[in-house]
């Protein structure tokens, strides 16, 4: 909007919007304030800090949950199992565990699992008999697929199964020269 000063005969602007307000010495005042409170809360949070560190009784729980609180055991061994990533191994041990649920009462009386190798994903399982040893030789694809459902996919890439000790091999007069001990049927 232009108005004509009637002294000069130049058109004359009129006031414009106001740009961006500076802040005045009162809004300057609150900034400060504020961030003076918050420094002071902050001073005051570390001294009081420092004196429970000193009473021996370090940070204390207040009402709300939270990290410092106690845990059931259960909890707190899960919580364990998983910040150490022991969910595989464990499982296994559970599997081992409930080894005659999983491959049945007749085959658990014969055939034991031994250990399991985490890096070729491996379970071993001994057996007391060769006749045990080659049943659970022919059930393995079975009990693996099995396993991999229970545990996860991929958990077991293979059962080994450990053919039987021989009984100790004595030397005496009854010994054939040449023998390698008994035969193949040890139980």
């Amino acid at each position: 909007m232009n108005t004509e000063d009637p002294a000069a005969g130049t058109p004359r602007r009129a006031a414009q919007a106001p740009g961006p307000k500076e802040p005045s010495g009162v809004d300057l005042a609150r900034v400060a304030l504020r961030a003076a409170k918050e420094q002071a809360r902050a001073r005051g949070d570390a001294a009081r800090q420092k004196k429970q560190a000193r009473r021996g009784g370090g940070l204390r729980s207040g009402a709300r949950a939270d990290g410092r609180d106690p845990l059931k055991l259960g909890a707190a061994i899960n919580r364990l199992i998983t910040e150490r990533g022991w969910e595989t191994p464990a499982a296994v041990g559970g599997v081992m565990g409930r080894w005659p649920q999983i491959v049945g009462e007749d085959l658990a009386k014969h055939c034991v699992p031994q250990r399991y190798d985490e890096d070729e994903r491996v379970l071993v399982v001994a057996c007391d008999s060769t006749a045990w040893a080659t049943q659970l030789r022919h059930l393995a694809p079975a009990l693996v697929a099995r396993l991999n459902q229970d545990l996860g996919q991929g958990s077991v890439r293979m059962i080994k199964v450990l053919n039987p000790g021989g009984p100790a091999r004595r030397y005496g007069p009854l010994r054939a020269p040449g023998s390698t001990g008994p035969g193949d049927t040890y139980g």
